[in-house]
Order: structure tokens, then C-alpha cells, then sequence
């Protein structure tokens, strides 16, 4: 397909398109409005329905209803948004709603700079909301990236029956970049599975072949409860503490044995660097270009790009930084993600490089961190 010219929010909405959403709630919030503004001409195009809400608990609510009729859902916001869907998200958690949530990041708290870049919400979209349970979070660093991501994350969502956050911030969303687009028959879409037992026996939180139990639409024939209460495997409310821990271990399950498939990074240069550099979203443009002048300066440096954020890829960047004795990380918060680096690697291999005023993390800054640690 020809190339064009797009912005990330618009490559995300493209993206959710081409991943087969079909229902999109939410309330206007810089920097993700446009994502809603092109899915408010584009979806009513295939056939889908488009909603803006009162406000992002209803938005989040609404994308949670649809999805349970049976349409792939998604809504998008930033940070302030972000913090009022914590306990829906909180609910499709617990009741095993696949859904996408796009948080655009901006810098913060509160309201903050609305059009200013950050990586402030990396620990929010892990533990925003309350009590147990995991989640995926992708972050792109390209707008190409992006739309690859948020297919991704329909599928991810839909194969293990979770919502999944797609981790943007403001740089990638209002950046534009050259794309060659995918050809449609290219993309590889999960659609949710089906079952074929009788209405009877159907059980929505249990099977007996697979941690990941199909979900039927409502209006199918198939009646079930649904709860953000601790639940039995047909979905009542349960105070039975066999079942409650059973479902515990079941939806950690079904994440932490997928790992292989649901962890997605790219590394250069590993194998003989002297230093390691881990990056992930825009700061990982920065990041790179950082790298590349250490090397032209006879530098031996590794970089580690995450596109998964949650879960932390634990085993990679453990393998990564073994034999090394500098481990840099730059991030545009105080020091999120770099707390579970800190957590895999020796805490005196770890150098921080961090920013918060609402401007990137330059090359420069992790160019001096790395030429600090060479020589």
C-alpha cells in the first residue's frame, strides 16, 4: 500500500480499526481527542458505533457493556481520564472484559500541562486500581509502532480475556512520521472464542480445557451473572474462599504462562556492549540516538527497546544485563519502570536519567550518562 503520512493518534485509530474494533466510548482530553474525533467519522464507515459519554467512568463503563454484547471495544484518554477509569478498569479486571484502554500521556498530576510529554502513568496502568490482579500495557515509540501495538492489543485482550492498556504519550500521539500501511489481509486478528456447549452447562469463569474461559455474548442464548464481587464459575457471588483463590490463580495463570507470546521487545548490540541502555516510548528515540553517537565514539553499547511494560519482561532484561556493570534508564518521569530494572538488576549497576518538566529526555543527557559510565 502507498505510504502516508499520519499522526500516532490517528495510527492508533487506524490500528483499532484494522484490529476489529466496533464500539468506541469516551470523553474529549488532550492529548488523545483526535483518536476520538477520527473513530467518530471512521467507525459509523465499517459498521460500528461511536459514543461520547459525560465523562471517562461512563466512557469506561459504556466500552465495558459493549464488550460483554459481543463487539471488540476500546476508549482513549490521558492521565486525568485515566485516574476516573481506575475503577471500571478495576471491574472489567474482575469480571474478564476484554477491552483496550489508550492513555495518551501528558504531564501531570492533576491537569498539569495538557499538550506536555510525560511517562508519568507507568505505575498507575500496573497498580492504579485496587487488590490483585495482572494487566498488559504495551507503549509504542513510532507512530508505524503504534498501529502495530493497538492491533496487538486487541488481540491480546481477546486471546486472554483482560482489558489491556496501550501505555502512548503525548510526543508519539502528536508526532507525524511516514507509515507504509499493512495490507489487510496481512494483519492477524484474534477474534474471541466460541463455545458449543449447551446453555445448560455453559460455565463463563471455568473451563476445563483452557485458563482463558470463552465468553458469550449476551442475548445468545446463554444466561450468566456478571459481578465485580468474587464470583463462581457461573459468575454469582461467592463467599466459598476455595473458589476466590482459585480464580486468583487462574487469571495470573493464564498471564504469567503466556509470557513467551505476550512480552514483545527488540535489543541491539547486547551481546558485546559495555553498557546497557533500556528504553521504551518516545524516550527510546532519544534513547537510541543516544546510542548511536556512543558507538561512532568507539562506545560498545546495548539497547534494549520494551514494548511491553507490563508485564515486566523480568527474564529479558536480566539475560541483558548480566555480565554488564552499567545499566542506564533514561524515562520522562522521577523513576517508574527503573524501580523494576532495580528490582532484576544489582542496584549499583542502575543509573538513572530522568526529566519532568514536561520536555523530552534529550540524547544528550543519556549520551553524558553513558560516556560517564565508559569512562
Amino acid at each position: 500500500m502507498p505510504a502516508r503520512l499520519m499522526q500516532g493518534d490517528e495510527a492508533c485509530a487506524e490500528g483499532a480499526l484494522a484490529g476489529g474494533c466496533r464500539f468506541f466510548a469516551g470523553y474529549p482530553i488532550t492529548p488523545a481527542t483526535e483518536i476520538a474525533e477520527i473513530l467518530a467519522r471512521r467507525l459509523p464507515q465499517v459498521g460500528g458505533k461511536f459514543i461520547q459519554m459525560e465523562d471517562e467512568i461512563a466512557s469506561m463503563a459504556a466500552v465495558i457493556g459493549a464488550s460483554i454484547g459481543g463487539a471488540k471495544a476500546m476508549t482513549a484518554t490521558s492521565g486525568p481520564g485515566f485516574s476516573l477509569m481506575q475503577e471500571n478498569i478495576g471491574y472489567a479486571a474482575m469480571a474478564e472484559i476484554p477491552c483496550v484502554i489508550v492513555d495518551v500521556q501528558r504531564l501531570g498530576p492533576s491537569t498539569g500541562r495538557p499538550t506536555s510529554p510525560s511517562q508519568g502513568d507507568v505505575m498507575q496502568a500496573r497498580w492504579g486500581t485496587h487488590g490483585d490482579h495482572p494487566i498488559i500495557a504495551l507503549s509504542p515509540s513510532s507512530v508505524r509502532e503504534t498501529l502495530d501495538l493497538t492491533v496487538q492489543a486487541f488481540n491480546f485482550s481477546e486471546r486472554y480475556r483482560t482489558p489491556v492498556i496501550l501505555l502512548m504519550d503525548e510526543v508519539v500521539g502528536h508526532m507525524r512520521e511516514r507509515v507504509e500501511l499493512p495490507r489487510a489481509e496481512t494483519i492477524k486478528r484474534v477474534e474471541r472464542p466460541v463455545t458449543t456447549v449447551p446453555p445448560e452447562w455453559y460455565k463463563p469463569y471455568e473451563d476445563s480445557v483452557s485458563d482463558v474461559p470463552p465468553l458469550v455474548p449476551f442475548g445468545e442464548g446463554y444466561r450468566y451473572h456478571v459481578t465485580g464481587l468474587h464470583h463462581d464459575e457461573r459468575g454469582c457471588p461467592t463467599d466459598h474462599l476455595e473458589k476466590i483463590q482459585a480464580w486468583s490463580d487462574r487469571v495470573f495463570r493464564k498471564i504469567d504462562s503466556s509470557l513467551s507470546d505476550i512480552i514483545l521487545y527488540e535489543e541491539d548490540g547486547i551481546a558485546d556492549a559495555n553498557v546497557l541502555v533500556i528504553a521504551y516510548g518516545a524516550t527510546a528515540r532519544s534513547a537510541w540516538h543516544a546510542v548511536k553517537l556512543a558507538r561512532e565514539r568507539g562506545g560498545k553499547i546495548g539497547f534494549l527497546k520494551l514494548k511491553t511494560i507490563w508485564p515486566f519482561a523480568e527474564e529479558v532484561v536480566e539475560h541483558a544485563a548480566a555480565r554488564l556493570h552499567h545499566v542506564v534508564v533514561p524515562e520522562m518521569n522521577r523513576g517508574q519502570l527503573v524501580l523494576e530494572v532495580e528490582r532484576v538488576v544489582a542496584r549499583n549497576k542502575v543509573h538513572r536519567v530522568n526529566r519532568t518538566d514536561g520536555e523530552m529526555v534529550h540524547p544528550g543527557d543519556i549520551l553524558a550518562a553513558i560516556e560517564e559510565r565508559i569512562l
